[in-house]
């Protein structure tokens, strides 16, 4: 199936098909340039913070979940450099979760949020992380996970999905090893699940996300049009949807989201972007910085053109994209989190491949609000990783109503801004609602 030169252009002079980790240009950020695999050398500083405010038994969890990962790094001086961002990062996680335990937050099965539990979630993320994005693991034989295809299947495990031919693959279960039943989506879940307060989270509009799935049930297409705010928006969507209801849940699960080259190259994304359905595409930026490979970069934007329309000609297909291009920058001058500018030449292009599928295609614009849960650095960071922090804290997401795919290109400015303004009364009632004002 080929597509038009004008589908292809809107791709390259889009800033937001990139979105889920990659960041969006505020007026108030300023690029740094970072080579770190995990962080910039401003994480490196601060990764030796104290893990003060743990209960003796988050802390000895935490002390020996580093000493764990001390030493599998140190073991190969090529990739000790990397030890201070990671134990930053699992210093935020045990603080994260030792605030749950204090809050008497519980896990779904009504179980205590504990230690241990922090422990396993901690050791397991970042052993993926170094087996599938660094190829390192303590038997050594760990192999990087490669994103072969655009639109890239969740990996469920080789019990989920019989018709799932990828376990039929030999060199790919022999990839895996051990974790062939591993069920990445539900891993990501759980990683991050208890970090939110879900008790004293929002999950609002679900009268038009029960909507939103009739429709895909009757064959059309969906695509929400949300705000960005964290790194783990895919898990929010997912833990948010779930309290909502069980169909829900099933809902997020089958998500496709719209993603940029970061959440396959960045080695502790790598694992939570297995567990996701993903279309990958390249931003203009990132196809412009290396000549020698922007043909290849370009070609590889076509195919992911081509494997959406494919989706949305088949039907059924639900898709999140953050037209602004990243995340929700907080103004440091006031502390405020706007919700960044949708744009509209992505906004058109989803518009221009619903139509162009023949299916009847929907567009609800998404409220989220996340930012606390994993906040992002103030200034945008050209390189591939950066600062992980974790916070607990209430999460939420609002499901405004659809709005109507219709007008030609003289109006397509008034969809858009539509969507935008519909986005940004959903994310002030719901600081509203969770008590988060001051970011307004």
């Amino acid at each position: 199936m080929k597509i038009s030169s004008l589908a292809l252009s809107t791709l390259y002079l889009t800033t937001a098909c990139h979105a889920f980790t990659t960041p969006h240009h505020h007026p108030t950020a300023r690029t740094i340039p970072t080579t770190s695999l995990f962080s910039t050398a401003e994480a490196e500083s601060t990764a030796t913070s104290s893990s003060s405010s743990l209960s003796p038994a988050f802390q000895s969890a935490r002390d020996a979940s580093v000493t764990q990962i001390e030493s599998l790094l140190t073991a190969s001086p090529q990739y000790a450099p990397l030890a201070p961002p990671l134990i930053h990062f699992m210093d935020e996680y045990f603080r994260s979760l030792s605030a749950a335990s204090d809050s008497n937050s519980k896990n779904p099965d009504g179980s205590d949020i504990t230690a241990e539990q922090a422990a396993k979630q901690m050791m397991r993320t970042v052993q993926f992380g170094m087996k599938y994005g660094l190829g390192i693991n303590s038997n050594g034989d760990g192999k990087k996970y490669t994103f072969t295809n655009v639109r890239h299947t969740a990996l469920r495990g080789i019990d989920f999905d019989p018709n799932d031919t990828r376990y039929q693959d030999e060199a790919f279960k022999q990839m895996l090893g051990d974790d062939v039943s591993t069920d990445f989506y539900e891993a990501g879940c759980n990683f991050f699940r208890p970090s939110m307060d879900l008790a004293n989270s929002l999950i609002l509009g679900v009268d038009n996300l029960k909507k939103a799935t009739q429709q895909l049930e009757a064959g059309d297409n969906v695509v929400f049009l949300a705000n960005h705010q964290s790194e783990a928006d895919p898990q929010v969507v997912s833990c948010l949807f779930e309290k909502a209801g069980k169909t829900y849940g099933e809902l997020a699960s089958r998500l496709t989201y719209v993603a940029g080259h970061k959440v396959t190259t960045d080695p502790l994304a790598i694992p939570f972007s297995m567990g996701r359905n993903l279309l990958c595409i390249h931003s203009k930026k990132h196809i412009d910085s290396d000549p020698e490979t922007k043909p290849a970069k370009s070609k590889q934007n076509m195919s992911a053109m081509n494997e959406m329309l494919q989706g949305l000609k088949e039907g059924g297909m639900a898709i999140w994209v953050a037209p602004s291009g990243g995340r929700d920058r907080r103004v440091v001058s006031s502390g405020k989190i706007p919700v960044a500018s949708f744009d509209q030449k992505t906004v058109d292009m989803f518009r221009l491949m619903g139509n162009k599928s023949r299916k009847p295609t929907h567009f609800y614009p998404m409220a989220m609000v996340s930012y606390d849960l994993c906040p992002p650095p103030d200034f945008v960071e050209a390189g591939v990783g950066e600062k992980r922090n974790v916070r607990f804290t209430p999460v939420g997401i609002r499901v405004m109503e659809e709005v109507p795919n219709v007008g030609g290109a003289e109006k397509r400015h008034l969809f858009t801004h539509s969507a935008e303004f519909e986005t940004i009364k959903g994310y002030e009632d719901l600081l509203r609602g969770l008590g988060m004002e001051k970011y307004m």
